[in-house]
């Protein structure tokens, strides 16, 4: 493995950071990338009875912007766009949104495919890296920045006559890759373009395209954009995070820090490579710091379900919050502070939970206490306790429990497996009648 081809990714220098001071103190803009970046990412992608259910799903989440195709890609997402629009299928408070390559006749294209829509989002990009410019493209940073604002100017003009409420979006696509200067330069030059205002706010997105540095890094980029930004308090900063190296929900939240409004991402993570930003992780994060998340989580077992069947993608069971094990307990130390801390939780009527490793509540989600707890010869006595006290009613003494913890390690030792909650009851009764 040859380390020396890599290069450290570029700090942020001589730049005074403020976002380490902040606070998340509500939930920013979603915008749901599903029905794009996660559909592009399938081995087969949705078809448009599929997808329509897709958008309902989002849409019962409480997902307000939903990017729901790439139009001038396939016959598939336009034709899919016009069903939206044609059969009145969008409510009257989300607004749709179409990514578009900047290129007059994908414009039009684009354009056509959103007519007739109440709410809608032009999302335009340009790649904006170096080695794109020079490489792919071949053209000069000047051509770049023409590229996006004659693009931009075409796009408003083909819109100029829509009765519903239009919106641009504008994404110097590799932000990641692309060097600081030029990318508030080009960003600048398109806000000059469109010369939003507070009540009609121009979104400026700034992707981790390629997920190549540390999420404090990203908010510095973030920050520093957001500083140089024009007319900020007529901007809306989005940020659009990959996952390559793991950190897209860390990179979110300190760019949330750093001062995006709005963050894209798909469900449970789905995305190119390693995937986007997982958006029920990140609304997760917020709910568990006691911030309404602006989403609706509590059925979150049926989304789960829902995505596993159309995408014939299988969530980890260690997925944080909503993993079928995630709040599955098999060590012994683990499980009598679970069990102290239910007691606890139930005997003084808090208000704020607080019980040991589990980061929410699993009744929020509407799941039981019967999984919090599994018991194997990791498993000690207060893991018994918590068995027999929770679903068979019936409290120990601390010589009991102490005993039964024995006979219970020694059955699952014995077994060389887990022992079932039916097992373990009548491993109790049978020591109680000895």
């Amino acid at each position: 493995m040859l380390h020396k081809k890599y290069r450290q990714y570029p700090i942020v220098k001589d730049f005074k950071r403020e976002w380490p001071n902040n606070a998340i103190n509500h939930a920013p803009i979603y915008c749901s990338v599903d029905l794009r970046d996660g559909n592009q990412a399938l081995i087969n992608p949705l078809n448009i009875e599929q997808k329509l259910k897709y958008f309902q799903v989002l849409v019962g989440m409480g997902f307000k912007h939903i990017e729901v195709s790439y139009p001038s890609a396939s016959d598939t997402d336009f034709n899919f766009t016009r069903k939206l629009i044609e059969e009145d299928l969008v409510p009257d408070d989300v607004y749709v949104q179409v990514l578009i390559p900047a290129r007059k006749e994908l414009i039009d294209r684009s354009v056509e495919a959103m007519r007739g829509v109440k709410k809608g989002i032009f999302h335009l990009y340009n790649p904006t890296s170096e080695f794109q410019r020079e490489v792919v493209f071949k053209k000069s940073d000047q051509q770049i920045i023409d590229m996006a604002v004659e693009s931009m100017k075409h796009l408003m003009e083909k819109t100029k006559d829509f009765d519903g409420e239009v919106f641009y979006e504008y994404t110097p696509e590799s932000f990641s890759q692309t060097d600081l200067e030029f990318a508030v330069k080009i960003c600048n030059e398109v806000i000059k373009t469109v010369q939003p205002t507070p009540n009609k706010k121009l979104i400026i997105n700034l992707p981790n395209t390629l997920e190549a540095c540390m999420p404090n890094i990203y908010a510095d980029r973030v920050e520093w954009m957001c500083k140089r930004l024009r007319s900020r308090e007529s901007l809306i900063v989005s940020v659009h995070p990959h996952n390559d190296r793991g950190t897209s929900v860390a990179s979110a939240e300190m760019a949330v820090l750093a001062g995006a409004n709005r963050v894209e991402g798909t469900l449970f993570g789905n995305g190119e490579r390693a995937g986007n930003l997982d958006l029920v992780n990140f609304a997760f994060n917020i709910y568990s710091q006691g911030i309404d998340p602006k989403l609706d989580l509590e059925h979150i077992d049926e989304v789960k379900d829902f995505f596993e069947n159309i995408t014939q993608i299988q969530t980890h069971s260690r997925h944080p919050y909503v993993g079928d094990m995630i709040f599955t307990a098999f060590s012994g130390g683990h499980q009598d502070a679970i069990k102290k801390g239910f007691d606890h939780y139930k005997q003084t009527d808090k208000k704020v939970w607080g019980v040991p490793y589990l980061p929410i509540d699993p009744k929020d989600i509407k799941r039981g206490y019967e999984k919090v707890v599994r018991i194997n010869s990791q498993s000690g006595k207060g893991g018994a306790d918590f068995i027999i006290s929770e679903f068979f009613g019936k409290k120990m003494s601390k010589e009991e429990a102490r005993k039964f913890g024995k006979i219970v390690k020694s059955e699952s030792d014995k077994k060389a497996k887990e022992l079932t909650s039916e097992e373990i009851i009548a491993l109790y009764k049978k020591m109680m009648v000895s």
